[in-house]
């Protein structure tokens, strides 16, 4: 199963997320938005050299709904040049904001040679009134091993200090996954996860 993070990245929490990962010998892949990218790409330097992989989560957090496709297409470069310039490498994988997609904005990121990736399991980790327990029972609710399970390492977009209750969720989602035989794993291990989510997040 896949273990994702949004919104990144982070001055504290990337880094707070990054030494769970270490512990527990995890992989994960981390959306990250180009405008934070920007403003620390050493953290972003950081994720790649811990052997995480990278994708996009866009250039800003912005709903693409009702998006153009030179609009999404314009966002998404500018998002792969941050990046660029941060790691020397560019990201296969995105996922927009919100979860949403439409029709014209999937076609522009598959032109842009992007592998689009949502997620089948979450943990509303967002919220102001998540908890480390609540976020981790909700993430690992009958998970399966292909899953891909979505949590944010980031505070940007989400409830202040919300990347706290995340970090502490880590050990226990670790220890729910040992219990059911599961492993994180690189992508793509095993090729697209089968399951996706059908709804509209607030992450």
């Amino acid at each position: 199963m896949l273990l994702s993070f949004d919104d990144g990245p982070h001055v504290r929490g990337t880094p707070a997320v990054l030494a769970e990962l270490e512990r527990a010998g995890a992989q994960a892949v981390f959306f990250v938005c180009g405008e934070q990218v920007e403003r620390r790409p050493e953290i972003v330097r950081e994720v790649v050299a811990a052997g995480h992989e990278l994708g996009l989560h866009g250039y800003r957090h912005q709903t693409r709904r009702h998006w153009t496709r030179r609009l999404l297409t314009d966002d998404t470069r500018r998002a792969i040049d941050a990046v660029g310039a941060a790691t020397g490498s560019a990201p296969h994988l995105y996922r927009p904001p919100h979860g949403v997609f439409s029709v014209p904005g999937l076609q522009a990121i598959r032109s842009l040679g992007l592998e689009p990736l949502l997620w089948s399991t979450w943990g509303r980790d967002w919220e102001a009134r998540a908890t480390p327990s609540s976020i981790a029972r909700r993430a690992t609710a009958r998970i399966a091993a292909r899953d891909v399970i979505l949590l944010h390492d980031a505070d940007h977009y989400g409830a202040p200090g919300s990347w706290r209750a995340t970090v502490s969720s880590l050990p226990i989602i670790f220890a729910a996954l040992a219990r059911a035989g599961l492993e994180t794993e690189r992508w793509p291990a095993r090729g697209p996860a089968e399951r996706s989510s059908s709804c509209v997040p607030s992450d």
